[in-house]
């Protein structure tokens, strides 16, 4: 429902298709370098995402997933409605990827489902945790779909958090539960997103991504949502709109913080949503993370900062071989 904010801010690398002095003065702010409002950015985020996952477990007692989903869909699809509208000066439908602009959104639709389903089941910091592995699934995809390479630290780092999901759901215990599958399902779904908002980077802007992402999961969800369709009262509607404006917000503010810092400046700040949760857990629904979950989510925080280093020094690298290397 909510990817890590490292992540989501990949987003940002999708520039606006602008003539060229027009996109230079719009990627301005990209180079400006003030990290301490980035920070402040991310920590803002954290508790729009935080509420955004709080109101979902709240809501999917008494509501099927698919209909909260679809709830927030609808409202990510009414928030970029100036996008869509053909006389509008913000339309931004325009695309030259339109397959995969609706695997990507798709594949969000299936990140923002498998999060509630798994919401219902399990405790919220649980599922919280568990979820911030995406950034190893895009460690391995990023080797198949973008023929990167991954050095031994990284793949180590990879299994270091995939061994903090295994202490926190303890397949085969007395603790196991089913469902602890879903927010991992739903973190491959959101990595498989980044991969695709990758191969559109450079021809795609950013607005039209979301729009798109938008349409599909609306689209596909009211197909479905009739099958499971409960009335819901004006209070769940109400909520749902909640999911919704505070998903997109908090995603968004993210994609605006990381034009003001490095990821690995702003990655650690992005990890206190699992406090936010944690907290509103505790109030909301009297849950506390047990021992196994702080342990697990320690595991899986530490290896994608490390991730996060890498991604930033191979960048850096690619930069600097890129500058030595004579034009043609």
């Amino acid at each position: 429902m909510t990817p890590p904010p490292a992540a989501a801010a990949r987003l940002d690398s999708v520039p606006m298709p602008l003539p060229e002095k027009k996109q230079e003065a719009r990627r301005a702010p990209a180079r400006v370098d003030h990290p301490f409002k980035g920070i402040a950015l991310v920590l803002l985020s954290t508790i729009f995402l935080g509420c955004s996952d709080v109101t979902s477990k709240y809501l999917s007692s008494s509501l099927p997933s698919i209909e909260i989903t679809w709830i927030r869909f609808v409202t990510f699809a009414l928030m970029f409605l100036p996008v869509m509208l053909p006389g509008s000066p913000l339309h931004a439908m325009r695309t030259e990827r339109l397959g995969l602009q609706i695997m990507r959104g798709t594949a969000l639709l299936g990140s923002s489902l498998f999060f509630i389903t798994g919401l219902r089941f399990l405790p919220i910091a649980e599922a919280s945790a568990t979820g911030f592995v995406s950034p190893l699934f895009v460690t391995a995809l990023s080797i198949i779909f973008l023929s990167e390479k991954v050095g031994m630290r990284r793949w180590i780092a990879t299994a270091i958090g995939l061994f903090g999901v295994m202490i926190i759901i303890r397949p085969g215990s007395a603790a196991f539960h089913v469902a602890a599958f879903f927010p991992i399902i739903s973190a491959f779904c959101w990595a498989a997103a980044l991969i695709m908002t990758r191969l559109m980077s450079g021809r795609e802007a950013v607005l039209t991504t979301m729009a798109y992402s938008a349409l599909t999961g609306v689209a596909i969800l009211t197909v479905m949502v009739p099958f499971v369709w409960v009335t819901p009262t004006w209070t769940g509607i109400g909520l749902g709109i909640v999911i919704g404006l505070a998903s997109t917000v908090g995603q968004w503010i993210i994609v605006l913080a990381y034009r003001y810092g490095d990821a690995s400046v702003l990655a650690p700040f992005s990890y206190t949503q699992l406090l936010w949760v944690s907290i509103l857990g505790f109030f909301v629904f009297g849950e506390l993370p047990d021992v196994w979950t702080v342990t697990g989510a320690a595991f899986i925080v530490a290896s994608g900062l490390y991730i996060a280093h890498r991604e930033r020094v191979r960048r850096a690298q690619v930069l600097v071989q890129a500058a030595r290397s004579p034009n043609p």
